[in-house]
């Protein structure tokens, strides 16, 4: 456990260095120099020619959102002069959910030239940041302008956007240099999923399941949203990657709500906090499943509804960790910390989507960011959980080996044994409750498992029953699979919920059980008393199993029945 955790500190260092170095990064993203742009609605019997011949029909003040769906003419500023006129320029922009593109090169001389592209060619010009590009060969005279014609524009975040031109040696160096960075974080990503889900077959915990579902995640999203999907799959239209990287990181949103659902202790997010959870990560499974269905036919409403949800994500983790604080959870420093980055710059990108912030190419790439950050710092949770709970297994080990040595104590789960439950249980003042509990069908359980299975079954059934013990109630096994609880009325815990946890209790080998509850009230002054109380919450537990099980059975309090 010290080696993996040593292992994820190195790796987190290591990642934060790739990400915290800005200037390489900023270099790799957007090389190359700014040009402005304005913009035309595509005119019945438009030409290329005709369009340039009338510069005083494009916008340039307008903010291209507000334009709405459609086709468009895009017309550059002239291009800046370059050290070399006869060097080729590659015209680099956005990626952006487009039916059609054509882009135009306009030399000084009146020569044009350009490239015409249906999806699937957009997608065959993509570079990795998920830049789209072409490159132009001057012929004779250097290149003023770029023209674009974009067919069927959703428009959801603009019609050409980031526009920069670049040299092929900037071009290249953006290349390996975001080659360097996404193989990494992929392979970090990867070496972690492999090792998480080795460690969830051993284990066990939901937590971890549901960690190594949001690497899955992640890693689809980083092929597509960087465009290496591009590379990998020529024939994969611009928009199918695009509608990849909303459907995966709907589902890693799922998975990681489901993390932060499991992580915490039980008792923490019973209740509200667990419902709020659960109907969001619905909400996102079944965005994943909208999209894959009509995303290429509804985009712009499931666009939005994306963005929203989105945005909704970080109220939820809110209020739970809200509840989490309240109910003083040994975990909230560590999950908060891990949270806190990706939550913010989730809000950023959501208010991005929502278009209430301008283009950005560190909002438009914040999500691998923020999830980056999360996964890494939630590595770091899961080993601090893992050697809790292993502390928590070590502890227990080492009040077995001293309970050997107390008469008092049930040397296999610690509790109470009969003889000194009894001790402390009769004689008591005023009335008592007693729940007596059994396992059921426990023989087949020692039969399934072998005895030291069950003897395990014991040790947890034992600790559930220990958790949900309020302070002053006694909890005692009676012998075999035979467990009692006796406090004030009001001072026990409620049957249903004892069941609920015993039947929810994650055992060895993924095997489940249930129990039966016998409950009565009255008395507890002698012998006699326990031997009458004993005997009608024996019998209730008898009607409960004979009653189908994992249920509780009541008696009629002893004084009624005296």
């Amino acid at each position: 456990m010290v080696t993996a955790c040593r292992t994820l500190i190195i790796a987190l260092l290591l990642a934060f260095g790739a990400f915290g170095a800005a200037p390489v990064r900023a270099q790799a993203g957007i090389v190359g120099t700014p040009v402005a742009t304005c913009v035309s609605r595509v005119q019945p019997g438009d030409t290329v020619r005709g369009v340039l011949a009338r510069p005083g029909r494009f916008d340039c003040t307008t903010r291209q959102t507000a334009l709405g769906r459609g086709d468009y003419w895009v017309l550059s500023d002239r291009l800046p002069p370059f050290a070399d006129p006869a060097a080729p320029i590659r015209v680099r922009q956005v990626s952006l959910w487009q039916g059609s593109l054509a882009v135009y090169a306009v030399a000084a001389n009146g020569r044009i030239t350009g490239w015409i592209d249906d999806n699937v060619g957009i997608g065959r010009h993509i570079q990795l940041g998920a830049i789209v590009e072409h490159r132009f060969v001057p012929d004779g005279a250097p290149i003023e302008r770029v023209l674009w014609r974009v067919g069927d524009s959703v428009n959801m975040r603009g019609i050409v956007l980031g526009v920069r031109i670049a040299s092929d040696a900037e071009s290249q160096r953006s290349n390996m240099l975001l080659a360097a960075l996404y193989a990494g974080f992929i392979g970090l990503c990867a070496g972690l999923l492999f090792y998480n889900f080795v460690l969830w077959r051993v284990l066990h915990h939901d937590f971890q399941i549901a960690y190594c579902g949001l690497l899955a995640c992640l890693v689809i999203y980083a092929l597509s949203s960087s465009g290496i999907l591009a590379w990998m799959l020529p024939e994969l239209g611009n928009n199918r990657r695009i509608l990849t990287s909303y459907v995966v990181l709907s589902w890693g949103m799922a998975s990681a709500l489901a993390f932060c659902a499991c992580f915490f202790e039980r008792r923490i997010l019973d209740g509200w906090p667990l419902r709020l959870l659960y109907m969001v990560i619905a909400i996102f499974g079944t965005l994943g499943l909208l999209l894959m269905a009509v995303g290429p036919v509804a985009i712009p409403m499931l666009d939005r509804s994306f963005s929203v949800t989105m945005f909704c994500a970080p109220l939820a983790v809110g209020l739970v960790v809200w509840h989490a604080w309240q109910r003083h959870s040994d975990y909230l420093w560590l999950f908060a910390l891990s949270w806190a980055a990706p939550m913010v710059m989730l809000v950023v990108r959501s208010l991005y989507n929502l278009n209430l912030l301008l283009w950005s190419f560190w909002i438009d790439n914040s999500t691998l960011v923020a999830m980056s950050i999360e996964t890494l710092m939630a590595s770091i949770a899961i080993a601090y959980r893992i050697r809790v709970l292993s502390r928590e297994r070590d502890e227990a080990v080492r009040q077995e080996a001293i309970s050997r040595e107390l008469a008092d104590t049930d040397p296999l789960t610690g509790l109470l044994n009969r003889r000194a439950f009894l001790a402390r249980a009769i004689a008591a003042d005023g009335s008592r409750t007693l729940m007596l509990f059994d396992i059921d069908h426990f023989k087949q359980v020692n039969d399934t498992i072998g005895h030291d299975g069950g003897d395990e079954v014991l040790r947890q059934f034992a600790r559930t029953l220990r958790l949900h013990a309020p302070p002053g109630v006694l909890v005692a096994r009676m012998g075999g699979e035979e467990f009692a609880l006796l406090g004030r009325e009001g001072a026990m815990p409620d049957p249903d919920v004892l069941l609920a946890n015993v039947r929810a209790q994650r055992l060895p080998y993924d095997l489940r059980v249930t129990s039966s509850i016998g409950i009565c009230h009255g008395p507890l002054a002698d012998e006699n008393d326990w031997k009458r109380l004993y005997r009608l919450a024996d019998k209730a537990l008898f009607e409960a199993k004979a009653a189908g099980r994992d249920r509780a059975g009541r008696a009629p309090p002893l004084s009624l029945v005296a």
